[in-house]
């Protein structure tokens, strides 16, 4: 394998180039680990692929989820010696060409596109020449991208995704609440109203204002899971929950891994952008594990009055794949029906067809759930408006 000709002192440049392409496929790769690949590098030596590939899988990647991103680049990107020169003028991306052979993860086949230097000039080849016109934004794709799995996309596309989140709407369904205002119908007479159109029309009472209860919406609890699982998902549906529900008084916003993280506060941030930056600085336990059952009992015992009585509508984000006690979680469900209106399961993995919930914790959830909808992609998303009706009509 060919990294690069030592005397010329191309191997630093090719590890940082790689490292580059990495942080376009995804994976948090800092200067710090960059260095550490160059160390290992140096350790390993050049002689063998394999080792060479596990020295530098073990420096660069720290999430399972992302070592198969890794493998599948790493013989992408050292399979040509002339990708790497390509790679090194990295700012904008172009338009790509011809696909490379073989099925790549999207992650990766975007990661390994062609960069093009800012203000530097193309030269076209007899390759190059044969482009194919950018339907990123023609209706097909648009159309595609509302059927595609969040899990599955690529950095450019899921980051359109998110964006088109953004401006779905969601009416929440609203209740009869206690108080009363002024309205054309109602049990009875509005007094209050009455007297303030009588003593402007010099005491004559020319009608009746009936005493109508206003409609308030359902008070909202929403528990996103931010595990290592569902890492793919969270970003997505806070951003999705924090622009549909922006005008929505009455909502508390929680995630959930190994402990429970208050994010009420980070949601009053008008700026979806802002409020992610401030999300990730909150979450400490951000691709973890899931204890679910833990974290609901903090939940109980720290924030149990945002459940207001039997109408608050929960909306439980995760896959159901829980590493805690059975028992905790199991009492700590049960309370959360005591105390709350409806509980919705939102379940990605609801995507794959003949889906069984034969987890523990996803069993627990399929027992103790009003209903359960899959929240893979922006179809669906669409169809929780409609999915939240029609449970509170039942």
């Amino acid at each position: 394998m060919q990294l690069g000709d030592a005397r010329s002192g191309k191997l630093a440049d090719n590890l940082s180039a790689f490292g580059r392409a990495l942080r376009r496929a995804g994976l948090p790769v800092d200067p710090a680990r960059i260095a550490l690949a160059q160390q290992a590098t140096l350790a390993v030596g050049l002689a063998s692929k394999q080792d060479l590939s596990a020295a530098l899988e073990s420096v660069l990647v720290g999430r399972e989820q992302d070592r198969a991103v890794f493998r599948e680049l790493f013989d992408g990107f050292f399979k040509n010696p002339d990708l790497a020169q390509k790679l090194l003028s990295q700012l904008l991306p172009s338009a790509q060409g011809k696909a490379e052979p073989g099925k790549r993860r999207p992650r990766v086949r975007e990661a390994l596109a062609p960069q093009k230097a800012l203000g530097q000039a193309a030269k076209p080849s007899a390759q190059d020449e044969k482009l194919e016109f950018d339907a990123a934004m023609t209706a097909s794709d648009v159309q595609r991208l509302h059927h595609a799995d969040f899990s599955q996309l690529g950095v450019a596309e899921y980051r359109l995704v998110e964006r088109l989140a953004r401006e779905l709407p969601l009416p929440l369904p609203h209740y009869a609440a206690r108080r009363t205002r002024a309205g054309a119908r109602g049990s009875g007479v509005h007094w209050p109203q009455l007297l303030r159109e009588a003593a402007r029309s010099g005491g004559d009472a020319t009608r009746l204002p009936r005493r109508q209860r206003c409609l308030t919406p359902l008070p909202l609890v929403v528990l996103v899971d931010v595990s290592g699982s569902m890492e793919r998902y969270a970003r997505l549906l806070l951003a999705f929950l924090h622009a549909a529900t922006r005008h929505h008084k009455r909502r508390a916003v929680f995630a959930f891994g190994t402990q429970l993280t208050p994010l009420s506060e980070t949601f009053r941030i008008a700026d979806t952008d802002q409020m992610l930056l401030a999300a990730g600085r909150a979450i400490a336990d951000f691709a973890g594990g899931t204890q679910l059952g833990a974290s609901l009992a903090q939940l109980r015992m720290q924030h149990a009055r945002c459940l207001v009585g039997r109408r608050t509508l929960v909306l439980l984000i995760t896959d159901g794949l829980d590493t805690g006690e059975n028992a905790v979680l199991v009492d700590e469900l049960d309370w959360l029906k005591r105390h709350s209106g409806r509980l919705l399961w939102l379940n990605p993995l609801l995507r794959f067809e003949g889906y069984a919930p034969l987890a523990r914790g996803a069993a627990a959830l399929h027992q103790r759930a009003d209903a359960m909808l899959a929240v893979h992609n922006l179809n669906r998303l669409e169809e929780l408006a409609r999915s939240l009706a029609d449970l509170m009509k039942r």
